[in-house]
Parts: C-alpha cells; sequence; structure tokens
C-alpha cells in the first residue's frame, strides 16, 4: 500500500466518522514553548486548553512532523525520524476512549488490513478502564494487552501543556528484528515491537510546577507516524 492509500483510507474514514479534515501547519508553531511542530496536536493545542473556540468537536489531519527529541539515536534504529508525516484523529470534548480504541483498530485492521495476531497493545499502569475497553469492546486478548508506567505511557508535548495517560498499538515484526533478551516483550527498547499508533486521552494540563490540572474536557489526541 502506498503512502498516499494510506493517507486517503485514514482521512476519508474520519471524514465518514463526521471530523473535519485539517491542513498539515506550518513547521515553525505559533506557540512561545515549542521551537518546530513535532506532533499533530501542536495546531490544536489552544482548542485543548479551551483558549481558542472551533465550530467543529472532531477533527483529522496528516501533520508534517520534525522531531529533534531522539536525534541522538537517529540512524541507529529503524524507529526514529527527523522529518514525517503524522496521521491524527483528534476530539475536544467529544468522543473519547472507547470510540477511540475502537476506530483505530478498525482503520489498522479493516483499512489497512494488518493482521490482528501481530497486534499489542500497551496501556497506563492505573489505566484500567483503557484495558476493559481493549478486551472487552474492541476484542484483543488479555496476554496481549500489556501495562507499562509514565516513561512508555503518559504523553505531554513537553514539559508543559496538555497532556495525559496514552495506549499504544504495536506491531510485532517478528524475532529477526528482536534483541535476543529472554525479557524481550512489548516495551523493550529494539525494533522488534514497533509503535504504530498513540491514541493520548488527553485530560491534563501540566503547569511550570509540575502540576496537573484537569483540562476544561476530557479529549482525544492520537498520533500515527
Amino acid at each position: 500500500m502506498k503512502s498516499t492509500e494510506i493517507r486517503r483510507k485514514f482521512l476519508d474514514f474520519f471524514k465518514d466518522k463526521e471530523h473535519h479534515i485539517a491542513s498539515s501547519a506550518s513547521l515553525v508553531p505559533i506557540d512561545p514553548t515549542m521551537l518546530l511542530t513535532g506532533a499533530g496536536m501542536v495546531q490544536f493545542k489552544p482548542i485543548f486548553l479551551g483558549k481558542t473556540k472551533v465550530d467543529y468537536t472532531r477533527a483529522a489531519s496528516c501533520q508534517k512532523c520534525v522531531r529533534t527529541t531522539d536525534i541522538d539515536v537517529i540512524g541507529q534504529t529503524g524507529r526514529h525520524l527527523s522529518f514525517f508525516e503524522m496521521l491524527g484523529n483528534f476530539s475536544f470534548g467529544d468522543y473519547y476512549k472507547r470510540e477511540a480504541t475502537e476506530w483505530a483498530w478498525r482503520v489498522l485492521t479493516e483499512e489497512f488490513r494488518i493482521e490482528k495476531d501481530r497486534l499489542w497493545v500497551t496501556i497506563f499502569e492505573t489505566d484500567d478502564e483503557a484495558g476493559d475497553l481493549w478486551r472487552d469492546k474492541v476484542g484483543v486478548s488479555s496476554d496481549r494487552i500489556v501495562k507499562l508506567g509514565e516513561a512508555d505511557n503518559f504523553w505531554s508535548a513537553g514539559p508543559t501543556g496538555p497532556c495525559g495517560p496514552c495506549s499504544e498499538i504495536l506491531f510485532d515484526q517478528g524475532e529477526e528484528f528482536s534483541c535476543g533478551k529472554p525479557s524481550c516483550a512489548p516495551g523493550c527498547d529494539c525494533d522488534r515491537y514497533l509503535e504504530i499508533w498513540n491514541l493520548v486521552f488527553m485530560q491534563y494540563n501540566r503547569d511550570s510546577d509540575g502540576e496537573l490540572h484537569p483540562l476544561p474536557n476530557k479529549s482525544i489526541d492520537t498520533g500515527m507516524g
């Protein structure tokens, strides 16, 4: 499947779900806390914070991104990039975890035709609600749902701003991509379990002191590189 078809299938799927299709924003954001646009949610940050009002509550985009946080390992792994396009769907106080998980699974397994037995799911270690949804509503078996800590499954765009627990969907590339350690499993820092989509359950705003404050509305921010 070519990249043009991937973009089209993704955006058409969410357009059918009544999402506003937003154009890719500038790589230089209008945000004093960020130097470059590194995620699809950047252009929507004022909406998540309740500072900007728009006439839609759902959006999707294909955002051009520049990442510098992992610059030291670019070229050393098969999963770190400096420039890429991020597909994402967003909810601003509209749908939440159930729809985000169900739609992500449908896009990957029905639109992109990825084999279900190659997919794993990670959740934040205390987010039992997400685990229940993946198991009971989506149909992912319990042995493929892995709990991980804040370093892996709590996302933020930077030291301050919107953030929340997240759930990642991983693709098992096979044993040949493994580090070979007996402990190799989802969450291992090797190329076997490749993160292909991150679903962020955006519900907090982190201030400069590191304190978490509830956002005006619980929202959804997803990103697939």
